[in-house]
């Protein structure tokens, strides 16, 4: 009986030995999302880092000395041309007009009796019954007279004219030139320097500073190879001059928008030997209430309009510090199936263009309607099997 057990299961061995083992199924192609390449119309562009710039700041400053008596505005509000912002202590400018006043009074009273003396001399002159001398003396004495009163109203002037000093406007908001109604002379006011009781010289003590608000303007500074590329369009009569092109600008929130356009309105007149560069200068309309100094990143269009291939920055990977992408081909299986597979372009087959609104220029490796893998990057390999499924990104630009 034993004997018979262990025939047996020798027997059940062998036979396992001579089956074939079972094969695993292939592996399913990985599915991944891809778009077209697409064609548009494009202009090229140079992005820079700038600053935005008050048009006007004024500084200001009383134009007499005297005590600050009172303020008229909280820190950080907008005020308007001719609104009164400080008033130094008036009492002492009051006295000195009431003075000038009583001058201006007291000279006209002289006039007026010396006007008299002359004319009855002039009158004896005629019967010659005064001298020529005294006719000379009494003329003279009347124009010394007349010019007096001239003195004291000059002095008068001034006097009431440094009892309105005593208050301090908003001046020079000219916000672009020219008055506007549908542009109000508007600024900024800081906070105040001074505060009540304490002494101001004339011309000579800060008190605030105003920045206009609208419009603005933003400086930045573009690169020697940018320059030739703007005077070469010029040249070529494709721009009539830098003064005359537009740029896009954003914050640093505005996550690649470009939301604000302004124009170019300065070019300095030479190079910055130190940094190569040179200076230039737009306007904006400041709708939104930009501050000033603010930091914000700059698009300038140094092109002519052309047609370019366009697809999803997401596509590109990074092998060895060199982009690339998976282009899908398409093909048939032994059974005639459509088969797909991920064509691997990079290196020097794939050059790449500027970034625009999450989506990359393509200058040289991919051709329009081609489709591109955007997603699923990681699954994929080289000239390996793939299961396509159309889709855009998720804003349709490959944001």
């Amino acid at each position: 009986m034993r004997t018979t057990f262990v025939l047996l299961v020798f027997s059940l061995m062998m036979l396992g030995c001579t089956q074939k083992p079972m094969e695993k199924p292939a592996p399913k192609p990985p599915e991944v999302l891809v778009t077209e390449a697409v064609a548009e119309t494009i202009v090229d562009f140079e992005e820079f880092t700038g600053h935005t710039e008050a048009k006007n700041m004024v500084e200001v400053r009383a134009r007499v000395t005297g005590y600050l008596d009172k303020v008229y505005f909280a820190d950080g509000d907008t005020v308007k041309e001719d609104d009164v912002l400080f008033e130094i202590d008036p009492r002492p400018y009051q006295t000195e007009v009431q003075r000038a006043e009583a001058a201006v009074y007291q000279s006209e009273v002289k006039f007026r009796r010396l006007d008299l003396d002359f004319k009855r001399v002039a009158a004896l002159r005629q019967t010659r019954s005064v001298s020529q001398e005294d006719y000379d003396k009494v003329h003279g004495d009347r124009g010394e007279a007349e010019a007096a009163i001239r003195v004291a109203r000059a002095d008068l002037d001034k006097a009431r004219l440094n009892l309105d000093y005593t208050k301090v406007y908003v001046r020079n908001l000219d916000n672009g030139g020219k008055a506007d109604p549908k542009r109000p002379r508007t600024g900024r006011v800081s906070r105040r320097m001074k505060d009540p009781g304490n002494l101001i010289k004339a011309d000579e003590t800060l008190l605030a500073t105003i920045v206009t608000l609208n419009p603005m303007y933003v400086y930045f500074d573009v690169d020697e190879r940018t320059v030739l590329a703007l005077r070469n369009l010029v040249a070529q009569k494709k721009i009539k001059s830098v003064s005359e092109m537009t740029f896009r600008f954003e914050l640093a929130d505005d996550e690649g928008t470009f939301p604000y356009v302004g124009k170019i309105n300065f070019e300095d007149n030479k190079l910055d030997s130190g940094t190569g560069t040179l200076q230039l200068r737009g306007e904006f309309e400041n709708t939104k209430g930009l501050s000033h100094g603010q930091f914000v990143r700059i698009r300038l269009y140094v092109g002519t309009p052309r047609k370019a291939i366009l697809v999803p920055e997401r596509a590109l990977g990074t092998d060895q510090g060199q982009k690339f992408l998976y282009v899908v081909t398409t093909g048939s299986d032994k059974e005639g199936k459509p088969l797909y597979k991920a064509e691997y372009r990079g290196g020097a087959d794939l050059e790449l263009g500027t970034l625009r609104d999450g989506r990359r220029v393509i200058e040289k490796g991919v051709r329009v309607g081609e489709h591109i893998i955007w997603s699923g990057l990681q699954r994929v390999r080289k000239d390996a099997a793939i299961a396509p499924k159309q889709q855009l990104p998720t804003n349709g630009k490959g944001s």
